[in-house]
Parts: structure tokens; C-alpha cells; sequence
């Protein structure tokens, strides 16, 4: 489990596709069942990928072959092509490289929760907390290699404890695992190229007879600054871990984290309610020790060949209930338009609480209280685990004495306000009615006094006479709105067949414009 903040060193490991494009291309011609025999798949052939750049056609991508080869990225096709003859062209597509990392990264989030892109070409996974998983960081290292080997990726490797220290070992230098504390000494030796400044600035360094990353920490940072610009102290003091940015995670990271790793890939979904139910098992009594309560749990699957699921449910209020959750569960997997597919078997299941609410244990008593509202909290979860979350909801109470602006429909799973309902007398009739106009429907009216409740009004072409009135409940205008909001009169009016109104008039006799009358809605 992996819960909350941790008191040990921050830990970060870079990793770097050198050659992501072409192991795309890899990939998809090994897919390619119906391919032609003796086809070249570029295993073996040097393959660039160009693009136009201002007119010119430029190497974007190359394999290790090309490289080999003496070809760099942004050198002109037609230079390439004076170097060797044997070259294979192929068009570059950046937003399908794009799309492979992201699956990749999600693919990668089986290692820790905190994983971001680096570049259009890496990764940073903060694995802070996490190396005990896998048997210690060398062993979460040979998973990363195991995983990328198998989705048929290469990659270089740096952990240190920093994210741009990592980043600097393995794109700049030998990449390895940095001992805690010895960020400095390893980065030392790398280039000033690590720094990644622009080709200006690299060349002045260059003249000045800065070579190295220690050539420059040899020296005070002001007069760098001065000559260079504040912002290189910044990056070398990053890079030597004088400094630690955060990554920003492509999910915040929940405060409850359980991991279930399985040496066995499972594809019944009888063994998979089985580990979601022992994940919900632990992650209840997490929350159980921090008196808090779950509003939302997910939960994500991580198939061997690098395709991951994840599902989500809601509670609409906070929870430790093992069995409902896992009600839930079932409905929700049960109700998916897709259902899950193991695949060739799911070889990790994380469960994750993204959303927890303080929940502190009540005494429970002989009367029944509160049974009618937990028996509509299960209704109303099991409702949105079938049919999702949108498709229940509920109103909720606004600030707002206009009442059109007093509640608002939000979805069922939504944590509830502050604001709380206007108590009521059970002994009263309701103030308001259930069923509400919107907008209030004009009405034509006779009043016996001009300030009094009508006589008789006509509505729907039908005519009312009204035989009990009850008010007026004013209203004032919501002056912050703007003009054009006019004082109301509410009014309760019952006509000569017991049918109940709910009736107002809109502005003032003695204003420039000359009252109107509504109804508002209809009491049961």
C-alpha cells in the first residue's frame, strides 16, 4: 500500500525512447499479420523519418542502423542521402509518436502513481515509496526494462533525486542509479550540453573553456548569472540536486493507494472480484485508521501486453461499507457498453481513493433513525454504478431567495454543499410547491382591492374562482443582477374544486409599468 506523503528522499527516474519513432514503426509492421513474405519490417535496414522544415526536408527520427550510419537529427535528406544510398524514407508523424507515449505512460503508472511525460520522447516517474514493491530500486529498474522490452521498446535510464538530474544521466550521460546524496559527483562529468541551453549561450561556454558541469559549479553562480542569464545557475543547481521541481503527474495522486501485484496473469473475472474485493479489504482499513471515509474508488487494470482499463465508482456519501463497495463494483462491471477484456490476463490491479471526506463512527441506537436516507444512498449508488454518473442526479440547495434560483440539479455523486435546506414543520403545509413552472406562466386576473390576493384568475383558458388565499410572501429583486428584476408577491390560492396555485405579482401599483400577474407552480 501507498498511502500519502512520504518522509524518505524523493527518488525520480528518467527514462528516455531514444528511438520511439522507429520502434513504432517496429511495432506496427509486427502487427501486420497479411504482410508480404520477405518484406523488409526495417529490422535491419536503416530507416530515417523527415519532415518539412522551412521548405527543406529534414531527418526528424532514425533507428539505431541509421545512426550507425554517422546520420543526425536535423540534417537535410539530401545530406543523408550523399552519405549512404541505403536508406529507407518514411514520412513522420509526430501525433502518432504522441500517442504511443501516452499509452505508454499510462502503461507505466503499474510502477507509481506519479508518472509524467518528458518531452515528446520520456518519461518521469517519481517512485518515491515505491521500490519496495519490486524488491528495491535495482529491481523496480529491471521491471521497467522487462516491461519495455516486451511492448517492444529501447530506453535509457536514469535514477537520481532529481527530475532533471535523472533526465541529464540519461539522455547526456551513463544513466545507472544515483546513490542518495551523490547527485553532484555523478553529474560532475557530464557536458554542458546537459544543461540544454541554446546554441548562443553553448558556444560561449564553449570558448570560455567550460566543458564540463563541474567547470561550471567551480565557479560563483553571480558572475554566470551576469554574463549568462539567471536562469543557467537555476538549471545547473537543478541538475547537481541543489534544487527539487516536482513533477506535475498526469493524475494528482489520491491519497490512498493500494497495489496488488500478480506473478500469475488472471483472466477470470471471478479471480478479478476477488483481488478488487481484498484491495477494497485493505483500503478500508486505511481509511478506517484515519477515521476518513470514501467518496469515489477506482480501480485499474494493467494487461501484460501494455493495455490499461480503469473504472470508477461513487458513493453519495463517505464510506467504509466493504460489501457495498464491492456491490457497486459488480454492478458497474456488469453495466459497461464495454465490457472488460483480460486479454492475454491482468498482471496488476491498483485500487485508488480519489476522494475521501472525514467520517467519524456514530453509536448506533434502538430507534431507526436515519434508515430511510441510508436506504436512498444505496438506491442512489447502485443507480449511478449502472447507469453512471450523469444519469442520476439530485437538487441541491442554493442561496437564493428567488425560487427558479433556490436549488439546482447536480449529478447524484457531487460532495454536497454547505447549504443546507430551510427546516420545515411537519405540521405545516409545504411553503413551496413540488411541481414549478419554468418560466412563470402569465396569467389574467380580478382582484377585489388592488393590493389583494386575486378573486378569480384565468389560466389555460380556463377560469379559477378562488375561495382561500393565503399572503403575501414579498420577494425582493437580486439588485446585483442588474435591472429588470421586479418585486413579488407571492400568494397560495385555492379555487372552488380544492385545486391549489402557486400565484405572484410581479412589480408595484404606483411604478411606471403596471403589474403583471404569474403562476409559479402547483401544490399536490
Amino acid at each position: 500500500m501507498r498511502a500519502g506523503p512520504s518522509a524518505s528522499p524523493r527518488r525520480y527516474l528518467a527514462i528516455w525512447f531514444p528511438f520511439l519513432s522507429s520502434d513504432r514503426l517496429r511495432r506496427e509492421a509486427a502487427r501486420q499479420v497479411c504482410a508480404e513474405p520477405g518484406e523488409d519490417d526495417g529490422s535491419t535496414a536503416a530507416v530515417v523519418l523527415v519532415e518539412k522544415v522551412r521548405g527543406a526536408l529534414r531527418l526528424a527520427a532514425l533507428n539505431p542502423q541509421a545512426c550507425a550510419l554517422g546520420l543526425t537529427r536535423g540534417m537535410t535528406l539530401a545530406d543523408a542521402q550523399a552519405r549512404t544510398s541505403a536508406l529507407r524514407m518514411v514520412v513522420h508523424r509526430p501525433e502518432a509518436d504522441a500517442t504511443l507515449l501516452a499509452q505508454v505512460l499510462e502503461d507505466f503508472g503499474r510502477f507509481t502513481p506519479m508518472a509524467a511525460t518528458d518531452g515528446d520522447d520520456g518519461l518521469i516517474l517519481d517512485i518515491t515509496g515505491c521500490d519496495h514493491l519490486f524488491g528495491g530500486e535495482a529491481g523496480l529498474v529491471r521491471a521497467v526494462e522487462t516491461r519495455a522490452a516486451r511492448i517492444g521498446l529501447s530506453l535509457r535510464m536514469a535514477l537520481a533525486g532529481t527530475p532533471q538530474a535523472a533526465r541529464a544521466l540519461a539522455r547526456f550521460g551513463p544513466g545507472g542509479i544515483v546513490s542518495v546524496g551523490l547527485d553532484k559527483a555523478a553529474v560532475r562529468d557530464l557536458p554542458i550540453a546537459a544543461l540544454e541551453l541554446d546554441e548562443g549561450e553553448h558556444q560561449a561556454l564553449t570558448r570560455a573553456g567550460l566543458r564540463t558541469l563541474g567547470d561550471l559549479d567551480d565557479r560563483p553562480s553571480a558572475p554566470l548569472a551576469a554574463r549568462f542569464g539567471t536562469d543557467l545557475p537555476v538549471r545547473l543547481a537543478r541538475i547537481l540536486g541543489q534544487e527539487d521541481v516536482r513533477i506535475t503527474p498526469l493524475r494528482p495522486p489520491p491519497p490512498c493507494v493500494v497495489d496488488r501485484i500478480l506473478f500469475e496473469p488472471i483472466t477470470e473475472m471471478t479471480d478479478v472480484e476477488a483481488v478488487i474485493g481484498d484491495l477494497v479489504v485493505e483500503a478500508m482499513a486505511w481509511l478506517e485508521q484515519r477515521r476518513l471515509g470514501g467518496r469515489a474508488f477506482a480501480v485499474a487494470f494493467f494487461r501484460i501486453d501494455g493495455v490499461t482499463r480503469r473504472i470508477t465508482v461513487r458513493t453519495g456519501r463517505a464510506t467504509r461499507d466493504v460489501p457495498g463497495v464491492m456491490r457497486l463494483f459488480r454492478e458497474r462491471l456488469a453495466a459497461l457498453i464495454n465490457p472488460l477484456d483480460a486479454g492475454f490476463g491482468f498482471d496488476q490491479l491498483r485500487l485508488t481513493v480519489p476522494v475521501t471526506q472525514a467520517l467519524i463512527p456514530v453509536q448506533p441506537g434502538f430507534e431507526a433513525e436515519g434508515r430511510d436516507h441510508e436506504d436512498l444512498d444505496r438506491l442512489i449508488d447502485r443507480l449511478t454504478a449502472r447507469l453512471g454518473p450523469e444519469a442520476v442526479g439530485r437538487f441541491e440547495p442554493v442561496e437564493s431567495h428567488l425560487p427558479e434560483r433556490a436549488a439546482r440539479l447536480v449529478w447524484a455523486g457531487r460532495r454536497q454543499g454547505q447549504t443546507a435546506w430551510p427546516a420545515r414543520d411537519p405540521a405545516s403545509p409545504p411553503s413551496r410547491p413540488f411541481q414549478m413552472f419554468d418560466p412563470p406562466q402569465s396569467i389574467e386576473t380580478v382582484s377585489l382591492a388592488p393590493d389583494g390576493p386575486p378573486a378569480r384568475f384565468r389560466w389555460r383558458r380556463v377560469t379559477h374562482a378562488i375561495v382561500r388565499a393565503e399572503g403575501p410572501e414579498r420577494i425582493s429583486a437580486e439588485w446585483w443582477r442588474g435591472h429588470g428584476h421586479r418585486t413579488r408577491d407571492y400568494y397560495r390560492l385555492e379555487d372552488r374544486q380544492g385545486r391549489r396555485f402557486w400565484v405572484f405579482r410581479a412589480g408595484l401599483y404606483g411604478e411606471e409599468r403596471e403589474p403583471s400577474w404569474y403562476i409559479h407552480g402547483l401544490f399536490a
